[in-house]
């Protein structure tokens, strides 16, 4: 008993200690968005990174996403000849939580990895710490410009994949089922506030902002070598993913109330 209690406390203490490295940096980092100089060209290439690149797979998913949650509700709502609320369903839920969770975890799998890596070898092989010797701040140049990407460029994935979901659903709906194409958008438009879609952007951005903190918190503090820069790279992942599905219950029981 005496030796689970210090081990729990020993977690304690490491999870506050952790806790405590992301908020200073994540202070230093909103703090240095508005200090010149600002790096322009740095975060545009960062947006091509996490937007751009990210953008063919998350097509994938959103479209078939969106067939497959039109296929399984049409097939329940059939029971009860409920047949033109499948509209709706798919667009409440693609805008509400399918869109911009799928589109956190997909940028966490691809473009957050590709940061705590990068961080994690530019760290290892002292290239951060050359930057400090040259007198240039490492958070400024180098985690910056990727907070800022991910905040502006996951709500826009998360839109891109809101509208692709909605039409996957319609191609089942209309193409497979032969459901009125009308009736497909009128229920679309008659239960989809444009609140719905605000929150949506307004979660993804929050995402966003987590999936690129924590990946360059992995990374930009990572050790142990090559190893070190792999066990950093997943883990940057993990607590991003779990990040993002535990945040999203506390954001969608305050935003859809």
């Amino acid at each position: 008993m005496v030796r689970f209690i210090e081990l729990l406390g020993a977690y304690i203490i490491k999870f506050t200690e952790e806790l405590g490295r992301v908020l200073l940096l994540l202070g230093n980092t909103t703090r240095l968005i508005f200090i010149p100089p600002f790096e322009a060209k740095s975060i545009f290439k960062q947006m091509i990174e996490v937007g751009i690149k990210s953008l063919p797979v998350v097509l994938i998913t959103a479209v078939f996403t969106g067939m497959v949650l039109a296929l399984q509700s049409y097939t329940g709502f059939k029971r009860f000849g409920a047949e033109s609320m499948v509209a709706s369903v798919v667009a409440l839920s693609m805008t509400r939580e399918l869109g911009p969770v799928l589109t956190g975890l997909i940028v966490a799998g691809r473009a957050g990895a590709a940061m705590a890596a990068e961080l994690g070898t530019m760290r290892v092989t002292e290239q951060i710490d050359a930057l400090e010797t040259l007198a240039a701040n490492p958070v400024k140049y180098l985690i910056v410009p990727r907070f800022i990407a991910g905040m502006i460029m996951l709500p826009a994935l998360a839109v891109v994949t809101d509208i692709v979901g909605i039409l996957g659903g319609y191609s089942v709906t209309v193409g497979l089922f032969g459901t009125s194409s009308t009736t497909y958008w009128k229920r679309t438009w008659d239960y989809l506030k444009m609140d719905d879609i605000y929150y949506g952007i307004l979660k993804a951005c929050f995402f966003g902002g987590c999936i690129a903190m924590i990946s360059c918190y992995r990374g930009f503090y990572s050790e142990g070598g090559a190893e070190g820069v792999g066990k950093a790279t997943t883990s940057a992942v993990v607590l991003s993913s779990m990040t993002i599905l535990i945040s999203d219950y506390f954001l969608s029981a305050w935003l859809f109330k």
